[in-house]
């Protein structure tokens, strides 16, 4: 066997002549020689993503640079009843500014309840809101004969009292955060400013959360001299107690009432 390829001719394993030569076939002869000597593989070290899409390079080459987003402005919750100065400081404007102020409230299917009494009252008595029965005056329901029997215990009646609500009509289950957020607390304490009573009773342990006060905690503790609401500046001597749904359905809690109220009232005097 000749080892050297005579002129005209390419060694590749077998002897092929020049004029038959051509590109394909000296690719596959190469070919068939790295397979003859057991290489059938390419290798690299870089690793390479077979899967990756070839045009997502492209597309993110291809895509405009994104702006930087502003943040959201805040907005804020809109403010119960207006702005505060022009609320009105008048019992009667204010009676007939309950009933009627657009930005009061959001509606719904129970009437708006005005408070009842006058100005300067020995005591006040105020509830989160009607009930739901109330139609022409706070607390007609059970809640308003609960609360009758009480001021007759204590020797008091409904023309000597202030009977207000912090809401303006029974609401099913207020978001009570929200309102906080819209100014019901502020709108309360204006409320007990200008009615100027000499005793506050609280009922509902929503209302003085409104104050900054945890409702978790229960009604604030220690003697009853030492509970107050605060008004624009000033404040007024206050018991808080649950609900009065809620003392109507627990003996216990009316019993407790009516001996923190007895304590009060002692001290007051």
């Amino acid at each position: 066997m000749c080892l050297i390829a005579p002129a005209g001719e390419v060694k590749t394993g077998w002897m092929v002549p020049a004029p038959f030569s051509s590109l394909k076939a000296d690719i596959a002869a190469a070919l068939d020689w790295w397979r003859m000597a057991g290489v059938d593989a390419d290798y690299v070290d870089a690793p390479i993503t077979w899967l990756a899409d070839p045009r997502a390079a492209e597309v993110i080459e291809a895509a405009p640079a994104r702006q930087k987003r502003e943040p959201a402005p805040v907005v804020s919750d809109p403010q119960l009843g207006g702005p505060s100065e022009n609320w009105p400081r008048e019992l009667a404007a204010f009676r007939q500014w309950w009933l009627e102020e657009p930005l009061l409230d959001e509606g719904g299917l129970s009437p708006r309840i005005a408070p009842t009494g006058e100005v300067g009252a020995d005591l006040m008595v105020m509830v989160a809101m009607p009930e739901e029965t109330d139609r022409t005056s706070l607390l007609e329901g059970p809640q308003g004969a609960l609360l009758d029997g009480f001021l007759r215990a204590a020797r008091l009646s409904r023309d000597r009292i202030y009977i207000a609500s912090v809401l303006p009509r029974h609401t099913v289950l207020p978001d009570w955060a929200a309102l906080d957020r819209q100014g019901l607390g502020k709108l309360a304490a204006h409320h007990v400013a200008f009615a100027q009573p000499k005793r506050l009773v609280v009922f509902g342990q929503s209302v003085p959360s409104l104050g900054g006060h945890d409702p978790a905690q229960g009604p604030p503790q220690g003697s009853a001299a030492t509970a107050f609401f605060n008004h624009e500046g000033g404040r007024v001597s206050s018991l808080f107690q649950p609900g009065l749904a809620r003392l109507r359905d627990k003996p216990q809690l009316r019993a407790r009432l009516w001996k923190r109220w007895l304590e009060w009232t002692d001290e007051a005097e």
